[in-house]
C-alpha cells in the first residue's frame, strides 16, 4: 500500500464531522491498545493477550477440512515454515492456511488493491486510486486468465490454496486475524471476505505493473520537448555503453537458417534505429504531466513507481567454485516495506509421485501458491527485471461518439464500474477503451480538458472534440504466467526450465538457471511486442494505422538465451540483454546502464583470472560490495580543483585516499554523495521543464540547527521555501552516470553552464560546477550532520525505516513507533551492487533495497544461505516481525535447511494439520 493509503476517509473527512470524530476515536483506541501492549499502564496483561490471540498456532494439531491426510508444518526459530504433505492439493491447501496465519492482513489489502477495492476498506480517500486500477482492469484480466487460459492443474492448485486460506478465516472475527482489523472496526463494518483463486492470479498484475519498463521515461522524454531540442534529449538518454558494460548474452543471434535464437550464430548488422513518433505529443505536455502525477498516486508495492527497480543475480559454474557445483546468487531490489514483500517457506512432498510433484523451497508471495524464486531437488533459479518495453502510450483523437482510427470514427468499448466506499456513497465510473487500450487520461481531473490545444507536426485531424491518452500493455491480455510458476517448481533440467519460461509472459524477467549436473544457463522470456512503427520511446499517434503492434509478439524461440558459456559464469543485473546491433528485435531502448552488472562481472573475472575458486563466502561478500562507480570517475577530477575556502577544503580532503567504498561509517562517502547530488542539481536541475519536478524533502534545515555562514544559511532557507519540497533535478541513477561520463572531458559543454544567481557567480565550465558543488555539499552536510566533519558518516544520511504499509504510514507518532521499525544506518548506494537506492531529487533516505538475499549451493542444498528484509510474521509484536533485519543490515545470511534431516534439526515448532 502507498503512504497515502490509511484507514481514513481522506480529505472529505473535513466535511463530515462524524467520520472525522470516528477516525480520531479509532486512533486514540489504537494508541491506547498499543501502549498497553508495550506494558504501559493498567491492563497490560489483557492487551498482550488480546493481540497475541491473532498470532499463529505453531504447535499441536488443527483440523483442516478438505485434507486427505496429515500435513506437518515445521518452523525454525525464525518462524520459517516447511510443509510436508502427500498430495499436491494438501500441500497447497496447507500453504494457503499457513500464509494466512502469518500474513492475512497483507494479503487482504493486496487483493483489494489489485481489484481496485481499497475504498471498501479505507474510505473515500482511495476512490481515485481505485478508479485508475479499475480502468486498467487487472481483476478482469485475471478472471479471464483463470476462466479461459490457465491449465487445469494450475486451477486445482489455486483452488486448494484458496480453500486453505478460507479454512483459516472460518469462524474468525477481524480482531482474531490481526490488530489492524480492530482499527477498521471502529469506523466501518468491514469484514474480510473469502479468498478466491483469482485473488492470487491478480497479484501477478501488480508485479507486472511495477516492472513494466519505460513508461515513465516515455512520458518524461515527451515533457522534455517543451524546453530541449532533440540533441539535448539524446544527451540525457545516451546509448547503452556496450563496449564498457557487457550485456547478459555476449554471443549469438537469430539464425537465418533455423529462425531460432542460436548462441553460436554469427550476427550481422540489423539496422535497428531510433524511430519516434515525437510529433504526436507536441503541445500536450500539460496532459502528460497530469498523467505522470496520476501514476505517482498508484500503489507501488514492488518499488517506488518503477524507479530504481532492479536486481542482481549471477551464477558461477562448478569449474570455478570451491564446491565443484554451481553457485547461484540473487537479490531483487524492491521497495522497503513491513512486512517484507517476500515470505520464505519450503513445500515438500514426502514422496515425489504423479499425485505429489513438488519438493521446493525459496521465496514466495503471501497470497500466491508455489515458490517464486528458489530451488527444488534438481535445479535452482533466480529472477531480475529484464526491463523489456511492454507498454506504449497512444495519443487518441476522441469525440463523444468514439475515437478516430484510420480515417474513421470507431465507438469506444465501455463498461461501468461501481466503487463501494466505506462510510460513504458508492461511486460509479465509466471506463472507455480504444483499440489501443483503456483511456488512462479519463482518470485525471486535469486531463478532462485534454485536447484544447492541437498538436503540431504529425497532428491529428482537428474535427473532433479533443485528445485522450490510451495505454497499451501486454499484461492487459490474458496469459499463462501462473502456469509458469508451477512449471518452474517442477522443472528438472534446462529443457523443462525453458518450457516453463515460455509461459512466463508478464512481467518479463531475466531467468537464471543452475542444476545438480553442473549446468548453468539463462533465458530471456516474456510477451514482448513487435511495433509496426516507432521504438516505444515516445507516445504514438493512435489515430494512425501505421502505428500500433503486430498481432504476435516476439516469438519465444527467437528470444536470447545462454547455456554453459565458455567464460563459466552469467551475470544479470538489469543491463542490456544483448547488443542491439547483433539482434533483429527491439526489446527496449531503456536498459539499465550496467554499473552494477559490470562490477559483478569484474569481481568474478578477477577471481577466475587469478586462479582462485569462488566460494559461498565470496558470493555473499560480492552481494555487499559498496563500490561507487561514479565516485571512481569523478573523485580524481574533484581533487584537482583548487579550493580556497578552508572549510570546503577540509571536506575535499576527505576524498584523498578514499577507496570509493560506501561503508555506513564513511565520512568520505557522505561528502561525495552530497557533491554528486549537487553536481546533478547545478548541471541539469534548472534546465529541466517544471513538469518533471520530483516531490521531495528540502535539502536543508533552519539556521538554528546549523553552523555555516549566516548569508549561506539564509540562502539555503530561502531556496527551501521557494521550492516548497519540489525539485527539478535528476534521480542520480546509473543513467546519469552515463550522461555525466559522456560530457566529462568537455570542460566547456553547454550543460556545465549556468547564469549567475543572487550572489553566486555564473558557471561557465565543468570545474566551476564541481567547485560550487563541493561548496554547496559542505554546507548541506553541515546543516544535516554538524560542522565538524569528524562526526560525519554516510549511514547517518542514508537511513532505512521499515514502515507498516497501512496504519504505519500516517497517524500519531506513537502509533507509527509501535508499528514501524528503524531507522538503520546503511552503507551501499545507488547503482552499487549493495543497491540501497536513494533518489538525488529528494534526499538520501533509502527508497529501495535488496529485498532478500540468497546464495544457493547447488546440489548440496543444506549449505545454501538466505535472508529476508524483515521476518516471516506480519503481526507487529510477534518475535518474527523483524528478527532478520539486523542480520540483513550487516550482510549476514541464515542457514537454509532443505533436506528432511536438516529441517528436522532446525525445527523448533511442529504443527500437524489433520483432515
Amino acid at each position: 500500500m502507498p503512504a497515502n493509503t490509511t484507514a481514513s476517509s481522506g480529505p472529505s473527512d473535513a466535511k463530515k464531522p462524524g467520520r472525522k470524530k470516528g477516525r480520531r476515536a479509532r486512533l486514540i483506541v489504537l494508541v491506547l491498545v498499543l501502549a498497553l501492549v508495550a506494558g504501559v499502564g493498567y491492563g497490560a496483561y489483557w492487551s498482550v493477550s488480546t493481540v497475541r490471540a491473532s498470532y499463529p498456532q505453531t504447535t499441536g494439531s488443527i483440523k483442516l477440512d478438505g485434507l486427505s491426510g496429515d500435513v506437518e508444518v515445521k518452523r525454525d526459530s525464525y518462524g520459517i515454515p516447511q510443509i510436508y504433505a502427500d498430495t499436491d492439493a494438501d500441500l497447497f491447501r496447507a500453504q494457503g492456511f499457513v500464509q494466512a496465519q502469518d500474513r492475512f492482513w497483507e494479503m487482504d489489502v493486496r487483493r483489494h488493491m489489485t481489484s481496485g477495492r481499497l475504498s471498501e476498506m479505507f474510505g473515500a480517500g482511495q476512490v481515485e486510486t481505485d478508479s485508475f486500477l479499475r480502468t486498467l482492469g487487472w481483476r478482469q484480466v485475471a478472471q479471464k486468465e483463470y476462466d479461459e487460459v490457465l491449465d487445469e492443474s494450475t486451477k486445482k492448485n489455486l483452488q486448494a490454496y484458496a480453500e486453505g486460506v478460507n479454512a483459516y478465516l472460518k469462524g474468525k472475527d477481524g480482531a482474531d486475524i490481526s490488530v489492524e482489523y480492530a482499527a477498521l472496526g471502529l469506523t466501518n463494518d468491514y469484514k474480510p471476505g473469502k479468498w478466491t483463486p483469482v485473488d492470487s492470479v491478480a497479484w501477478l498484475k501488480a508485479m507486472a505493473w511495477d516492472l513494466r519498463g519505460n513508461m515513465q521515461d516515455e512520458i518524461d522524454r515527451s515533457l522534455l520537448t517543451s524546453r530541449l531540442d532533440a540533441d539535448q534529449i539524446a544527451d540525457l538518454y545516451p546509448d547503452y555503453p556496450y563496449e564498457r558494460n557487457k550485456p547478459i548474452v555476449e554471443r549469438g543471434t537469430v539464425s537465418p537458417v533455423t529462425g531460432k535464437f542460436d548462441p553460436a550464430a554469427v550476427p550481422s548488422p540489423t539496422g535497428l534505429g531510433s524511430q519516434t513518433a515525437q510529433g504526436a505529443t507536441q503541445g500536450l505536455n500539460t496532459q502528460l504531466s497530469a498523467l505522470s502525477d496520476t501514476l505517482d498516486e498508484i500503489p507501488a508495492l514492488l518499488g517506488p513507481n518503477g524507479n530504481g527497480i532492479g536486481s542482481n543475480s549471477w551464477v558461477v559454474s562448478g569449474d570455478h567454485t570451491t564446491t565443484g557445483k554451481p553457485l547461484l546468487a540473487n537479490d531483487p531490489h524492491l521497495a522497503p516495506m513491513l512486512p517484507s514483500l517476500w515470505y520464505q517457506m519450503g513445500l515438500h512432498c514426502r514422496q515425489i509421485s504423479a499425485t505429489c510433484q513438488y519438493n521446493t523451497a525459496g521465496y514466495t508471495f503471501s497470497g500466491m501458491p508455489g515458490v517464486i524464486i528458489g530451488h527444488n531437488q534438481d535445479i535452482a533459479w533466480g529472477f531480475t527485471n529484464l526491463g523489456a518495453d511492454v507498454t506504449d502510450l497512444f495519443l487518441e483523437k476522441v469525440s463523444g461518439d468514439g475515437y478516430q482510427y484510420d480515417g474513421k470514427v470507431r465507438p469506444f468499448t465501455t463498461r461501468q464500474e461501481t466503487i463501494k466506499v466505506a462510510g460513504g456513497r458508492d461511486r460509479t465510473i465509466t471506463v472507455r477503451e480504444t483499440n489501443n487500450g483503456p483511456l488512462v487520461s479519463d482518470r485525471s481531473r486535469e486531463l478532462d480538458k485534454v485536447g484544447q490545444k492541437a498538436p503540431v507536426g504529425n497532428a491529428a485531424p482537428d474535427r473532433a472534440d479533443g485528445y485522450a491518452v490510451a495505454l497499451k500493455w501486454t499484461a492487459l491480455q490474458p496469459g499463462k504466467s501462473m502456469d509458469a510458476v508451477f512449471e518452474l517448481n517442477r522443472a528438472k533440467d534446462f529443457t523443462s526450465f525453458r518450457r516453463a519460461a515460455q509461459h512466463f509472459e508478464v512481467p518479463s524477467q531475466n531467468l537464471l538457471y543452475a542444476d545438480t549436473k553442473g549446468n548453468i544457463g539463462y533465458q530471456a522470456p516474456g510477451k514482448i511486442p513487435v511495433r509496426l512503427k516507432g521504438d516505444g520511446t515516445l507516445p504514438s499517434p493512435g489515430w494512425s494505422a501505421e502505428y500500433g503492434w503486430k498481432r504476435e509478439p516476439v516469438p519465444f524461440d527467437e528470444l536470447p538465451y545462454e547455456y554453459n558459456p565458455k567464460r563459466g559464469y552469467i551475470v544479470t543485473a538489469n543491463q542490456a540483454v544483448i547488443d542491439e546491433s547483433a539482434y533483429p528485435h527491439l526489446l527496449t531502448k531503456d536498459w539499465g546502464y550496467g554499473a552494477r552488472s559490470q562490477r559483478i562481472n569484474d569481481l568474478i573475472a578477477q577471481k577466475i583470472k587469478g586462479g582462485e575458486k569462488v566460494s559461498t563466502d565470496d558470493m555473499q561478500k560480492m552481494q555487499m560490495d559498496n563500490t561507487s562507480q561514479i565516485a571512481a570517475l569523478l573523485v580524481p577530477e574533484l581533487l584537482k580543483i583548487n579550493i580556497p575556502d578552508p572549510s570546503v577544503r577540509e571536506a575535499q580532503k576527505l576524498l584523498e585516499g578514499w577507496d570509493y567504498t560506501q561503508e555506513p561509517d564513511s565520512a568520505a562517502a557522505a561528502y561525495f554523495n552530497g557533491v554528486w547530488r549537487n553536481i546533478l542539481k547545478l548541471t541539469f536541475g534548472n534546465k529541466l521543464p517544471k513538469e518533471l519536478r520530483v516531490k521531495g524533502d528540502c535539502l536543508n534545515v533552519p539556521p538554528a540547527r546549523s553552523s555555516g555562514p549566516v548569508d549561506e544559511q539564509k540562502r539555503l532557507v530561502r531556496e527551501c521555501g521557494q521550492r516548497d519540497g519540489d525539485t527539478a533535478q535528476p534521480d542520480g541513477g546509473d543513467r546519469w552516470y552515463q550522461v555525466v561520463r559522456e560530457i566529462m572531458d568537455d570542460q566547456d559543454n553547454e550543460w556545465w553552464k549556468a547564469p549567475a544567481q543572487g550572489r553566486e557567480d555564473a558557471l561557465v565550465s565543468r570545474d566551476d560546477v564541481f567547485a560550487r558543488a563541493m561548496k554547496d555539499a559542505r554546507w548541506e552536510l553541515t546543516a544535516k550532520l554538524g560542522k565538524s566533519i569528524s562526526t560525519w558518516s554516510w549511514g547517518r544520511l542514508h537511513r532505512l525505516t521499515l514502515k507498516n504499509q497501512t496504519l504505519g504510514t500516517e497517524g500519531p507518532a506513537l502509533l507509527q513507533r509501535a508499528l514501524n521499525r528503524g531507522p538503520w544506518n546503511l552503507g551501499g548506494g545507488e547503482a552499487a551492487v549493495n543497491a540501497t537506492g536513494w533518489n538525488a531529487a529528494s534526499g538520501y533516505e533509502v527508497v529501495w533495497v535488496p529485498s532478500m538475499r540468497m546464495v544457493v549451493n547447488v546440489g548440496d542444498w543444506d549449505k545454501s544461505r538466505w535472508i529476508n528484509l524483515s521476518g516471516a510474521s506480519g503481526h507487529a509484536f510477534n518475535a518474527n516481525y523483524t528478527d532478520q533485519t539486523d542480520k540483513w543490515v550487516e550482510g549476514e545470511l541464515l542457514d537454509w535447511s532443505f533436506g528432511a534431516d536438516a529441517v528436522g534439526e532446525s525445527t523448533v515448532d511442529t504443527l500437524t494439520l489433520k483432515p
